[in-house]
């Protein structure tokens, strides 16, 4: 199979899983197309909901369809869903414990030349500060389609934020080491560890493998369960490194990189460096060029692990 965006991934589990379970519905705020989820209108319009560009009505109409016995998947801008909808995914979606699944696409940068308003850089922050609601940033399809089909199993709220494009597999077909709220191992090493998520655990296992070349040998950890944080395996990977790197497409403040420095500073201290968007608007271009520029790519990665463990 070649490569596939997250969210089309996630479209394809709950279309599969639709034909039998009817509770399953999905809503969209106009945005059914850059979501992925035009075939899912299509085959199952009765359980498909569009509120136009209201994505405040989005969640709590999701909310209220949850309450009702539904499975009710909100499919929105992560920079807007994160943002806009805030009160009401606290409160409609988390205080209310209701079973919604807020589906941010398009998330971190990979609306690149539209600029800052359609970046969603702080909602790591955001929906891990609310309690009740978990965070998810699955690093590619294959633990998408994993993660997809364990949260249909639960009826507690999750905010689960995928990029826009197709990026290369991190995993392999049939081999896709998964574990609900339990972080991955990607590779293991004694010299380093690196804590990524999302679209950054591609380029850490490539900078794992450029650091090998060297002699250098790093713990690359795919913590797709931003909150609940898997503090045993943070605990794990630095107890017997000489430095960790977090590496996040998110702002510098409240995302993966100070939740790991928490942990790490209590049960195990030494340094972390944390790999992140400058604190500023960032600049215009796509994904790829936005990583790059700002070092979020395997030799930047590489070049900060080295200065870890200096």
């Amino acid at each position: 199979m070649g490569k596939i965006a997250n969210k089309q991934m996630i479209c394809e589990v709950l279309m599969e899983h639709a034909v039998q379970d009817k509770s399953i519905v999905a809503l969209c705020s106009d945005s059914r197309g850059s979501g992925s989820f035009t075939s899912f209108a299509d085959q199952y319009p009765e359980q498909f909901v569009e509120t136009g560009i209201a994505e405040q009505n989005l969640v709590s109409i999701a909310a209220g369809l949850a309450k009702c016995g539904k499975k009710a998947y909100a499919v929105s801008p992560a920079c807007f869903l994160s943002t806009r909808s805030y009160e009401q995914c606290k409160v409609d979606a988390a205080y209310s414990n209701t079973n919604v699944k807020l589906i941010g696409i398009s998330g971190g940068v990979s609306y690149g030349a539209l600029g800052m308003s359609h970046h969603s850089a702080q909602d790591i922050a955001a929906m891990s500060a609310i309690p009740n609601m978990r965070v998810y940033i699955p690093s590619d399809y294959l633990q998408t389609k994993a993660l997809t089909e364990a949260l249909l199993e639960d009826e507690k709220p999750a905010y689960i934020r995928v990029g826009r494009n197709a990026v290369d597999a991190v995993y392999e077909e049939n081999n896709v080491p998964f574990e609900m709220d339990k972080a991955t191992f990607v590779t293991e090493g004694e010299d380093a560890a690196v804590i990524a998520c999302g679209e950054m655990v591609g380029p850490a296992k490539d900078a794992a493998e450029l650091l090998a070349k060297e002699g250098i040998h790093v713990s690359v950890i795919d913590m797709y369960c931003v909150k609940p944080l898997d503090e045993a395996a943070v605990i794990k990977a630095a107890s017997g490194a000489k430095g960790v790197v977090t590496v996040e497409e998110h702002a510098p403040f409240g995302g993966l990189g100070s939740m790991v420095a928490q942990v790490v500073s209590r049960e195990c201290p030494k340094k972390v460096l944390n790999m992140s968007l400058p604190d500023a608007p960032v600049i215009t271009g796509t994904s790829k060029e936005v990583f790059d520029y700002y070092g979020l790519n395997a030799q930047g990665i590489a070049a900060k692990v080295k200065e870890a463990i200096a």
